[in-house]
């Protein structure tokens, strides 16, 4: 065991870090060091090497007495920290990540490292539909154990924070031609099913990066950003922004045939997060805006717009 920290925080993840939460960041992230070597010491863990991913997390390699690779993980949200903890434990045993340890007072958790290596292993052939197999089988889980109380509403989220910032977006920003685009896309978000019987434990956050692999070739689910609601939420993400722009299609068809969950409930789903989406970047001037217009054109034109 080494009682070394890694010094400073990688330029790129202090700077993701810093735009999330803006320059109040900057206490913690000189800490943060500290934070992972206490932990280190606490569970016997020699330090490898940070590894540069996420922008609400530092991440870090360590190795157990018994040689086997881990992750430390380290949130400056201690309320992100125990719901992503609160998920993982909730879905043990299924198509997720070990917690191995955890320091409830440092915001810090020893996690298990997939494939061996930062980013899994090879991404097997079959993907989507081993991915849309495992994201079945964690709504299963978050609808058949109990759920903890602190866990957020996905009903909560679209009220409070979705509806208002696209009812901003909408009046600020100059949308130009993708203006028709957007009003008629935009479904009421209060007609969506964010409270049915379906409710589950969501991950709400399936960006291709946040599904890994193992060597055996399953997938495994990371960095969750939980929420107890409809499993439509999550479907829709994951047919939207899995792989910006590629597959679309395919992605809505398996997540209706695996989901039980007919297209035409599913759609306005798909159509609200796009329509989030291309809004998001056309204020912050990211060049995938053109990309996401053309996934909202294709979901606009070629899925029912009743059943939401």
């Amino acid at each position: 065991m080494t009682k070394r920290t890694l010094g400073e925080i990688p330029a790129g993840c202090r700077q993701r870090l810093l735009a999330h939460y803006g320059p109040s960041a900057q206490r913690w992230l000189d800490a943060a060091p500290g934070r992972l070597a206490q932990a280190a010491k606490r569970w016997k863990l020699t330090l490898g090497a940070y590894h540069d991913a996420g922008h609400a997390s530092v991440i870090a390699t360590a190795t157990c007495l018994d040689g086997r690779p881990l992750l430390l993980k380290a949130w400056l949200d201690p309320a992100r920290y125990h719901r992503e903890l609160d998920a993982l434990r909730l879905w043990a045993g299924g198509p997720t990540i070990g917690v191995v340890e955890a320091a409830d007072e440092l915001a810090v958790a020893a996690l298990e490292l997939v494939g061996g290596q930062p980013g899994g292993a090879d991404r097997p052939r079959r993907e989507m539909q081993m991915v849309a197999a495992a994201l079945h089988g964690l709504h299963t889980f978050g609808q058949r154990r109990r759920r903890p109380d602190r866990l957020p509403r996905l009903a909560d989220y679209l009220a409070q924070e979705v509806e208002p910032r696209l009812e901003r977006r909408m009046r600020k920003i100059n949308l130009g031609g993708w203006h028709s685009l957007v009003e008629t896309g935009l479904p009421v978000i209060a007609d969506l099913e964010a409270g049915s019987h379906r409710a589950t434990v969501l991950h709400a956050d399936l960006y291709r990066e946040n599904v890994l692999f193992d060597w055996l070739g399953h997938p495994r689910l990371i960095d969750p950003h939980p929420m107890v609601g409809d499993p439509a939420f999550d479907w829709a993400f994951w047919t939207v922004y899995y792989d910006l722009g590629r597959s679309t299609e395919a992605r809505l068809a398996a997540a209706s045939r695996v989901s039980r969950i007919p297209v035409p409930v599913l759609a306005p789903w798909c159509r609200m997060l796009a329509v989030d989406g291309l809004l998001f970047y056309v204020e912050s001037g990211d060049p995938r805006a053109s990309l996401m217009a053309e996934v909202l054109t294709h979901l606009s034109a070629s899925t029912p717009r009743s059943g939401s």
